[in-house]
Parts: C-alpha cells; structure tokens; sequence
C-alpha cells in the first residue's frame, strides 16, 4: 500500500460510468449482426439473379437449336416449291405428247417453255450457268476434256460439251469444254 492519505471527499465525486466490458462487445456485435446479415441478403439476391441469368442463357441456347434445325430441316422449302411448277409444266406436256392430235412442234414449244421456267426458277435461287465459249480456259470454272488446234489466241474455250452451273459464285459443276492450241 502507498503511504498517501486518502481522501473521501475525491471518492465521493461522481465518476462517469464506464461501460462494462460486455455490453461494449454487446454493441459492437449487434452493429456487425446487422451488416453481416444484410450482406448475407445482398449475397442471396446475386445468386438468384445469377441463377435467373443462367436459366435464361439456357433457354436462348435451346431456342436458338432448334431454329438452326428448323432452318435445316426447311432450308430446301422455298426452292422445291419454285420447282413445283415445273414439275406440272412437264407432266402437262407427257399427257399433251400422249393425245392423237400432239405434234411434234407442240412438244418442241411446250418443252422449251418448261425449260425457260426451270432457268428463271434457278436463276432465282442464284443458279448461274456457265457456257464459256471465247473465254480464257479457267480451271477453277471449267473442265479441259480435249485441246484443239485453233487460229484464235491459245488457251481459249472453242467449244462447250457441257454447261457448267454457278450457285452465288460457287462451282456446282464445271463446264467442260474444249481448249484451243496454237496451229
């Protein structure tokens, strides 16, 4: 003990109360309660958005599949029904040669106007033919099946054997032709 009087008069003077201990900690973690939980709620919102996200970008997967296979399966359908007519074109014209009074030129003439109705159809869907006859001999659209000698310039088609047939610029099938040689 120290030697130092006491004096009562300091004793008897009104502290300030100190918080104990525990209801500091108390305080402290109810303040931290409260944002712990109101992290936990923001946390659960992102998941379920996250989830609804994921949902979602599954759905647009499978709506996209199955219109590609759509595309796919009915890719053809706008070209068939433009040959269609010249399907019946041609059946009119087996029944016309079929009748007594059918004649030659009558064929000849209904032939000739399916045949123009076929071109038109693939004309539409970007078929082009490719009959090269003076052209320089391309081996990307065409197909050498004989040279021949010829006055003209050299490696030139001087003759066609078969059409060929361009779909948008792409070969379907070469033309094969005839090329010149020098005499």
């Amino acid at each position: 003990m120290t030697d130092k009087p006491v004096d009562h008069d300091d004793m008897n003077q009104e502290q300030p109360e100190q918080p104990v201990e525990g209801e500091v900690e108390q305080s402290a973690q109810s303040g931290e309660t409260s944002e712990v939980d109101e992290l936990k709620a923001k946390l659960a919102e992102k998941e379920e958005e996250v989830l609804r996200i994921a949902a979602e970008m599954q759905n647009v997967r499978h709506r996209a599949e199955r219109d590609i296979e759509s595309a796919r399966k009915f890719a053809l359908e706008r070209f068939v029904e433009g040959l269609l007519p010249v399907v019946d074109s041609l059946e009119l014209g087996i029944e016309a040669a079929e009748k007594e009074n059918a004649t030659l030129e009558k064929i000849k003439e209904g032939d000739e106007m399916t045949l123009k109705m076929l071109i038109q159809t693939l004309e539409k869907f970007g078929v082009k033919a490719v009959h090269p006859i003076g052209e320089r001999f391309n081996p990307d659209h065409h197909q050498a099946i004989s040279l021949q000698p010829h006055d003209g310039d050299p490696d030139h088609v001087v003759d066609v054997m078969q059409k060929g047939y361009l779909l948008k610029d792409r070969v379907v099938r070469p033309a094969m032709v005839v090329v010149s040689k020098p005499k």
